[in-house]
């Protein structure tokens, strides 16, 4: 077979069953290959090395995730939170994006959060972390400065980020059916709204 785009392809197929079988550390080239009727020489030719490949099975559903999560920070950032009422179920559609885009790369997100330490993605959770952190802030700044005497508590700012961020992940890794799942995150998504409101202010002393 020669190295194309379907080789490309069969290795990328090849390699996802290995990572989320064996994790990155364990994941075999010479499998990979073997299972796609290529020499190990293609992965380097294509990908460079394992963390290259790693790269290509996972990148697609992390690049939609990504764009995901931005444009949700952006209306949050582009919203006039100094009149905002809580509403539940506001963040409905919110959620119901998330989990869909999470279950249609179910094996590539599970294979990103539990399969991939020693790779260049080890440390994911918390890169999302500091997205999310960088977001509110800018939210959270905008809802002090319509507050006389409050200013950020960034402690609780970064809490409340953690949480959002091991709630997706929990419910992920506990719930495989899609729609339970988005049932699920919903009165979630409200009470981490709740909470931001409350707690990611502080007096300013």
């Amino acid at each position: 077979m020669s190295i194309n785009n379907e080789s490309r392809e069969k290795l990328i197929e090849c390699a996802k069953k290995e990572f989320l079988e064996k994790g990155f550390v364990k994941a075999s080239l010479r499998n990979i290959c073997s299972q796609a009727g290529l020499t190990t020489g293609a992965v380097y030719f294509l990908f460079n090395d394992k963390n290259g490949l790693f790269e290509a099975v996972v990148s697609g559903a992390l690049g939609e995730f990504t764009q995901l999560m931005q444009t949700h920070l952006a209306e949050e950032i582009n919203a006039d939170i100094s009149t905002y009422t809580f509403v539940p179920g506001e963040h409905d559609e919110f959620a119901r994006q998330l989990v869909s885009l999470l279950y249609s790369h179910y094996d590539e997100m599970m294979i990103l959060l539990e399969k991939s330490q020693g790779s260049q993605f080890e440390n994911l959770p918390d890169k999302i972390i500091e997205m999310l952190d960088a977001g509110y802030l800018r939210s959270a700044q905008k809802y002090a400065d319509s507050q006389p005497g409050k200013r950020v508590n960034r402690y609780m700012l970064h809490w409340l980020s953690h949480i959002q961020v091991d709630a997706f992940i929990h419910l992920l890794t506990h719930e495989k059916d899609r729609n339970r799942a988005e049932e699920k995150i919903k009165p979630v998504l409200d009470m981490l709204v709740k909470s931001w409101l409350e707690f990611v202010l502080e007096d300013d002393k």
